[in-house]
C-alpha cells in the first residue's frame, strides 16, 4: 500500500524524535537540526547547522546557536549527518520495468522510483532515451503530486541510418535519420511533444561489425532545432569519429567517455573546452556491458583517464550512471571510480552546482537562502570517503521528503 506523504513524515518523525504518528504536518515549516552543511562545493562547511524550509524554499541556513527557529516548525534531528544540495543524475532511462506506467498503482511507481533514484539522493534527472509517451505519463503523475519523485527532464533520441545497436532488441523500432532533413523533422516533432532536449547516437555499437557513425550534417540539423528552442543536445559517441562529428555538429554534452579508444585526442580535448562541452563519465557502465573482469577493468581505467584529462583542463563534468539501461542502482562504485580522477568537492559539483548552472536552473545546486529546497541528508561525510555520497538518509525535493531511510516502501 502506498505511503502518502503525511505518513512518510510521521514515520520519519517517530524514528528521529519519538513524535506521535498522528500529528498534523501539512502546511508547517520544516527544520533540519544539527547537521554539518556544505552550502556549495566550494564553501566551508557550517557545523551544527539549522536549515529552515518554508513553502518549498530554503528560508535560512546558519549555526544552531545563531538562528531562531519558529516554534510551530516541524523539526528533524540530523545530528551526526551531512546536508548537501539535491543530486542530479544527468543520464538515466525509464525503459526496463517502466512500461505502461500510467496504469501501474501509485505505490509501485513510488517504490520503483525510490529503488532506482530517490534512494540515492536524486532530485532531478535527465532521461536520455525511453518511450516519450510513457515517460511523459510518469512525469505527469509526479508533477501532479500523485507520486513523490524527482524532476524529470527528457531528451528525444535519433539514431543514424542502419545504426540499430546490438544491445537493443531487434524488434524495437528506433528513430533513424538518413538525412539532415529527416533529423530536422524528428527534432521538431520532439520539441512539439514538450521534450527538454535531444540525444544523438553519433556512434552506434554494432558488435563484430564496424561502428555506424552519424554524419556531421545530420548532427547539426538536429542540434540546430534544439538550440533554436534553447535546449541542450547530448551525444552518445562510440569512437573518435563519433566524438569528432558530435563536436563539429555543435552538441553540448558527451553522454559517455570512449574507453575503447584509450584516450581523447589533444584536438578533441581542446575543442571540447573551447565549445564548453560537458562530459558524463558513466564509468560503472563498463563493468555491466563486459563480462570479462580484466577487460572491464581496463575500460574503467581508460574512462577514468579520459575523465581526468578533461577535468584537469577545466572541463565541466556531470554525474550520470545510465541507470535504467544498466540495472546497478547503487551509486557507490561510480563515486569510487570518479574519485580516481577528481576530489570529493569536484564530485559534489558534478552532482549539484555544475548541472544546475549548465542546464540553467539557478535556484538549484546550493544550500542557501532563497534556493529551492532540494536537499540530500547523508549519513556520513563524503569528505572522508567519496562513497559516502551513496549513504542517503533523506531526499527532499521542494521541501517534501521523497525518500526516507526510516520509511522504505515495501
Amino acid at each position: 500500500m502506498k505511503l502518502r506523504l503525511t505518513l512518510l513524515w510521521a514515520v520519519a518523525l517517530l524514528v528521529c524524535q519519538g513524535a506521535p504518528a498522528a500529528i498534523a504536518l501539512e502546511g508547517r515549516d520544516l527544520v533540519l537540526q544539527g547537521a554539518k552543511v556544505y552550502p556549495s562545493p566550494t564553501a566551508e562547511p557550517i557545523d551544527n547547522a539549522v536549515v529552515l524550509i518554508q513553502h518549498g524554499r530554503i528560508a535560512a541556513v546558519g549555526r544552531r546557536t545563531e538562528l531562531k527557529v519558529p516554534g510551530s516548525a516541524q523539526e528533524i534531528d540530523c545530528a551526526g549527518k551531512v546536508i548537501v544540495a539535491g543530486f542530479w543524475n544527468s543520464h538515466v532511462h525509464f525503459e526496463t520495468g517502466w512500461q505502461g506506467v500510467a496504469q501501474v498503482p501509485a505505490g509501485q511507481v513510488e517504490a520503483h522510483l525510490q529503488e532506482m533514484l530517490t534512494r540515492w539522493g536524486f532530485t532531478t534527472v535527465w532521461d536520455l532515451g525511453s518511450d516519450p509517451d510513457n515517460t511523459l505519463a510518469l512525469r505527469k503523475r509526479i508533477n501532479s503530486g500523485e507520486v513523490p519523485g524527482p524532476q524529470i527532464l527528457m531528451a528525444g533520441d535519433i539514431f543514424p541510418q542502419n545504426g540499430h545497436p546490438v544491445y537493443l532488441p531487434a524488434e524495437m523500432q528506433l528513430p533513424e535519420a538518413a538525412s539532415p532533413q529527416q533529423a530536422e523533422q524528428m527534432a521538431q516533432n520532439y520539441m512539439k511533444m514538450g521534450l527538454d532536449g535531444m540525444k544523438l547516437f553519433t556512434g552506434a555499437f554494432m558488435g563484430d561489425k564496424p561502428v555506424v557513425n552519424m554524419d556531421t550534417a545530420i548532427v547539426k540539423a538536429a542540434a540546430d532545432v534544439a538550440h533554436a528552442e534553447g535546449k541542450p543536445v547530448f551525444a552518445h559517441p562510440q569512437n573518435h569519429v563519433g566524438v569528432d562529428n558530435a563536436l563539429a555538429g555543435g552538441v553540448d554534452v558527451l553522454a559517455h567517455t570512449i574507453p575503447n579508444e584509450g584516450s581523447f585526442t589533444a584536438g578533441e580535448l581542446a575543442r571540447m573546452k573551447q565549445q564548453h562541452t560537458a562530459l558524463i563519465p558513466t564509468l560503472t557502465l563498463w563493468t555491466t556491458v563486459v563480462s570479462d573482469p580484466v577487460i572491464a577493468g581496463k575500460l574503467v581505467t581508460s574512462g577514468a583517464d579520459e575523465l581526468k584529462a578533461y577535468f584537469s583542463q577545466g572541463g565541466t563534468i556531470l554525474f550520470g550512471t545510465d541507470v535504467g539501461f544498466q540495472s546497478g542502482y547503487d551509486t557507490a562504485q561510480e563515486y569510487e571510480y570518479m574519485g580516481r580522477a577528481m576530489g570529493w568537492r569536484d564530485i559534489l559539483a558534478s552532482l549539484t552546482s555544475n548541472p544546475s548552472t549548465f542546464f540553467k536552473q539557478p535556484a538549484k545546486g546550493r544550500v542557501e537562502r532563497g534556493m529551492s529546497a532540494d536537499l540530500v541528508v547523508l549519513d556520513a561525510d563524503p569528505a572522508s570517503d567519496v562513497k559516502n555520497f551513496s549513504k542517503v538518509a533523506y531526499t527532499i525535493r521542494d521541501g517534501e521528503i521523497i525518500y526516507s531511510e526510516h520509511a522504505k516502501l515495501q
